[in-house]
């Protein structure tokens, strides 16, 4: 099996919210993203305050809940680290911008760490707080019935251009609308948003 297919066949299981293959995509690209993470957090008190880990976790974690969701379309490893990418890109952003915009000493903050997300006190690895189902579980919870449809007819294998006909929007319409619905639940979850479009 070529190693798009593979990519193709772990991505599906990801999308129906397979604990096993989101650990396997850590496994996967943790270290790189860790890099990546490291690479951005150029600021020495931000590096004292928040770890390339925890913000990696926090990445993860925020990522699988999105694409059990139904949100992304990947289709290569090289779309899967592009996205990943960014978000950890928005997540060193946001989080510089909020210790400017608090106009405090970033050495005074209360750390932003993976112990402290919901449910880390039962997560050991960092598998397995990307993969915890109770958190998957949370998310779902937040969504409203027609948003809840959508990740139903997303699972089902409908792409936005059929969910988009059945709702009587336009495709770009709908998957702005859930990227949104996606963003309120991972703040609501503790989860910064991270994905922008």
């Amino acid at each position: 099996m070529s190693e798009v297919a593979e990519f193709e066949v772990l991505m599906q299981r990801v999308r129906q919210g397979d604990a096993d293959a989101a650990s396997e995509l850590v496994s996967r690209y943790e270290r790189e993203l860790q890099i990546m993470a490291r690479v951005r957090l150029t600021d020495p008190a931000l590096r004292r305050e928040f770890d390339s880990i925890d913000v990696c976790q926090s990445i993860l974690a925020n990522f699988f809940i999105r694409a059990a969701s139904g949100q992304f379309q990947l289709d290569t490893p090289d779309q899967l680290i592009k996205l990943l990418a960014t978000m950890i890109r928005n997540k060193v952003t946001d989080i510089a911008r909020r210790s400017r915009r608090d106009r405090r000493d970033v050495r005074r903050l209360s750390p932003t760490r993976a112990d402290d997300l919901p449910l880390a006190q039962a997560i050991e690895t960092p598998s397995q707080h990307v993969a915890n189902e109770e958190l998957l579980r949370l998310a779902r919870q937040h969504l409203s019935e027609s948003e809840l449809d959508i990740v139903n007819r997303r699972r089902a294998g409908s792409d936005w251009q059929d969910i988009a006909r059945a709702m009587h929007s336009t495709p770009e319409a709908v998957r702005k609308r859930f990227s949104r619905s996606m963003d309120r639940v991972m703040r609501k979850l503790g989860l910064d948003a991270s994905h922008h479009d």
